[in-house]
């Protein structure tokens, strides 16, 4: 039997799945203290909510996480939890953010992508870590403009 399997007292198995989601509008917001703030509050919602963090990736626009799940927990509870403890977080912290056109109190979009990772974790998790280093050099080409 694989590492790569969690066992619970009557099941085993291994579920991960790489989720993406932004900010609403797409607002290049996630630098900074917020970037922080957004990275902490993702591992201590994966954390309480009894999911393991195996890559996470706070870029200025995107999100990408890739997240180990129980069999017996769903995707989707983690997914409402992120988005509303997060986005509460967020406007408590940073209340200035709370001040931008057509707001309100949402500050993630409605959709996500989530796609279960299945047997290619290694080849995902290296697309996850290669989304920042793709960010600088686009970052660095507008700047050289």
């Amino acid at each position: 039997m694989s590492s790569w399997f969690r066992k619970l007292s009557h099941t085993i198995g291994h579920c991960q799945y790489h989720v993406v989601w932004v900010p609403k509008y797409r607002f290049r917001i996630l630098r900074g203290a917020v970037k922080d703030a957004v990275e902490a509050g993702i591992q201590a919602i994966c954390g309480y909510a009894g999911r393991e963090v195996v890559e996470l990736n706070v870029q200025p626009d995107p999100v990408y996480l890739v997240v180990m799940v129980p069999p017996k927990k769903s995707i989707s509870d983690l997914l409402g939890r992120r988005k509303g403890q997060t986005s509460m977080r967020i406007f408590q912290q940073f209340r200035a953010l709370r001040r931008k056109p057509d707001w309100g109190n949402h500050f993630w979009t409605k959709g996500c992508c989530v796609n279960a990772v299945g047997l290619d974790a290694d080849r995902i998790r290296k697309h996850v870590r290669y989304q920042e280093k793709q960010e600088q050099q686009m970052e660095q080409l507008q700047l050289g403009s």
